[in-house]
């Protein structure tokens, strides 16, 4: 006989049989869930709740749905939730303390729940979660906890209220805090309280101002309440918040203000009294140094608040002077600041010194690998400020597939480097970028930029090879959005008619402030309707009293030279200004070039207006998206008041 055959089935035949032993430890693994099972399920009798450890959300809420004694269950629920929170599982506490198993409950079992609630809702940023939360408590919850919980719970609260919207009440928990909690910090806290008052609507502040309960509350919203009245600058608010402390002396902030109304109260104190203005003012960059001279002093004599008694500014000619020896001489004449030098190489001799002696406001920007010195601040009219702004303006729009014109030359590297980097960071591209000058062939510029070029070479190929005459229109390229040119006005005029010739008249149009000369010039500049520019408030601005005043006594101020007699004036209103907008995290100043904020690295920045050509006539165009104005106040100026 021949030897049986042995034959190997999967799992699932019908016709395979296990072997014995492995049927039993089938058998006997099922009947351990089972028993598992019944012990997990038969009652608190079977399950004891104080050492049971779930693995997941959802295994704890079946055990606590098998416990007949609600209050077990749920003290058990907030265990297991705490326990979640430590592994950093919020989700898990999440689902947890969202259980209807919490329905009916205790009031201290439910501060509990609120309390770890308030945890996770805040680790997870679940801000629907945070509205719920906040819509069952008053601002004076905390207080229910034991004294050992109090700042935390307030801290929890304040954070919740926060993310659900609600900074007032968050301003509330803490003003409450500070005067529960003795072992409190209280300069952190009215940090934090004075963070969420600036966050606050003015219409519920007013609101709240009505109905304050509680002399300290009541102090803190009318100091909040004083400093957003319109129209007036940092040395107005200074003088404002040292009246408020004399009339509220026993009111805890008068005595520790939050750090940045600190910073404000102290500027009058602290500004600079020696100062020294280093400006070309012979060669060719004389004129410009002349404009920004005189907006300095414009800007000087018209502020209210410069105390001409103690001031003393002295006038320094950079040109033809090595800058690093005439800093040195500077420093040992114990001078406050140093405005300038607008020259950058003259600028880039601070750029090896790891510390300046005498804090200098410089008139450009050294290069982007050039660490600034401690002490170097650097403001100008920054060609870079507007590439970004033109990138952020086409995202703004929609528009993200642009073609370029740049001049070529180092001026043009640096903006087309700005441009492209937001651009990237915006989500665009440049589909193609021509480097040109002013002498080339312009009409080859545009016919090479909107791909006319290549659509009749590809003509001239297919006659070649066919060796027929082919009829031929030219088509422009039609992946592209908009058009980024870059150019003086004389140039400009000639590509804006290229564009449409070329079949890009359909194109919308944007450009830096070089393609506008400043003044209304409707029968020259007809050719640029519809370019969109971004430029200065000295030059757009409708309403603008400073500008006014200085035309009227100075009526050749105006094109380029009018934007360097504005940046001169905000050079002035910034020297009073640095430490603020250097240690106040979002300060902003409304000056002359536009709105100026500053980097930790003491790099200035502008934000400008936006106009469109019509007629040949700039109009200036509305933000694209206007914000309420609530509570920035204390960090801001007027643009028509330079003071």
């Amino acid at each position: 006989m021949m030897p049986p055959i042995t034959r190997r089935h999967k799992r699932n035949n019908p016709e395979y049989c296990e072997p014995a032993m492995t049927k039993y430890r089938q058998n006997l693994k099922t009947i351990t869930i089972l028993l598992a099972t019944t012990v997990l399920f038969a009652g608190c009798a079977s399950v004891n709740l104080e050492s049971y450890i779930a693995k997941t959300a959802g295994e704890a809420l079946e055990v606590a749905a098998s416990e007949t004694n609600r209050q077990s269950a749920q003290a058990y629920l907030l265990r297991a939730a705490d326990r979640f929170q430590g592994q950093n599982e919020h989700r898990a506490a999440r689902k947890l303390l969202q259980s209807k198993q919490f329905s009916p409950t205790t009031e201290a079992t439910e501060n509990q729940r609120l309390l770890l609630a308030m945890a996770s809702a805040t680790a997870l940023e679940d801000g629907d979660w945070a509205k719920s939360i906040v819509s069952g408590i008053e601002p004076d919850h905390f207080l229910n906890y034991e004294r050992n919980l109090i700042n935390r719970a307030a801290r929890l609260q304040e954070q919740t209220y926060r993310l659900a919207g609600d900074n007032l009440a968050a301003a509330i928990t803490l003003i409450l805090l500070s005067g529960a909690d003795t072992d409190a910090n209280t300069q952190s806290i009215h940090d934090d309280i004075w963070k969420n008052l600036k966050q606050t609507s003015d219409t519920q502040l007013a609101d709240r101002k009505g109905r304050a309960i509680g002399y300290e509350a009541q102090g803190w919203l009318e100091l909040a309440g004083i400093l957003r009245q319109p129209g007036i600058n940092l040395d107005e608010q200074g003088r404002m918040i040292r009246n408020w402390q004399n009339n509220w002396p026993d009111h805890p902030a008068a005595g520790a203000l939050p750090a940045e109304l600190q910073l404000i109260a102290s500027l009058a104190e602290s500004q600079p009294e020696r100062v020294t203005l280093a400006l070309p003012l012979s060669g060719p960059l004389s004129s410009a140094g002349a404009a920004i001279r005189d907006g300095f002093f414009a800007a000087y004599y018209e502020d209210d608040s410069a105390e001409r008694g103690k001031i003393s500014i002295r006038v320094v000619d950079t040109s033809d002077q090595n800058f690093r020896s005439l800093y040195d001489e500077l420093t040992k004449e114990e001078q406050d600041l140093i405005v300038g030098p607008l020259e950058k190489e003259s600028l880039a001799a601070l750029g090896d010194m790891s510390t300046l002696p005498v804090p200098v406001l410089g008139l450009n920007y050294l290069p982007r690998e050039v660490t600034a010195p401690d002490g170097l601040y650097q403001f100008g009219l920054s060609a870079e400020d507007e590439a970004r702004q033109i990138a952020n303006r086409l995202d703004a729009e929609g528009i993200d597939q642009i073609l370029v014109l740049i001049p070529t030359g180092n001026w043009g590297d640096r903006l087309e480097t700005a441009l492209l980097d937001q651009l990237a960071e915006n989500g665009g591209i440049a589909l193609d970028i021509e480097r040109y000058f002013r002498e080339d062939n312009l009409r080859a510029v545009t016919a090479d930029l909107l791909g006319i070029t290549v659509s009749r070479d590809r003509a001239i190929d297919v006659e070649r090879t066919a060796g027929i005459d082919v009829e031929f229109e030219p088509r422009r390229r039609q992946d592209a959005d908009g058009i980024v040119m870059v150019a003086e006005p004389t140039v400009a005029r000639q590509f804006k008619p290229l564009f449409a010739f070329y079949f890009g008249g359909d194109l919308p149009v944007y450009s830096p402030s070089m393609v506008y000369e400043g003044n209304p010039d409707p029968s020259r500049d007809r050719d640029l309707n519809g370019v969109t520019f971004t430029d200065t408030p000295w030059v757009l601005e409708k309403k603008n009293r400073f500008r006014d005043i200085v035309k009227e006594a100075m009526p050749d101020v105006r094109g380029q030279l009018g934007r360097l007699f504005a940046m001169g004036a905000d050079a002035w209103n910034l020297s009073k200004r640095l430490p603020l907008l250097r240690q106040v995290d979002g300060a902003t100043i409304d000056g002359q070039t536009g709105v100026l904020t500053m980097t930790p690295q003491g790099s200035i920045h502008r934000e400008q207006l936006w106009a469109r050509f019509s007629e040949g006539t700039p109009e200036q165009l509305p933000s694209l998206e206007p914000e309420e104005t609530e509570s920035d106040a204390p960090t801001m100026e007027g643009a028509s008041n330079p003071n």
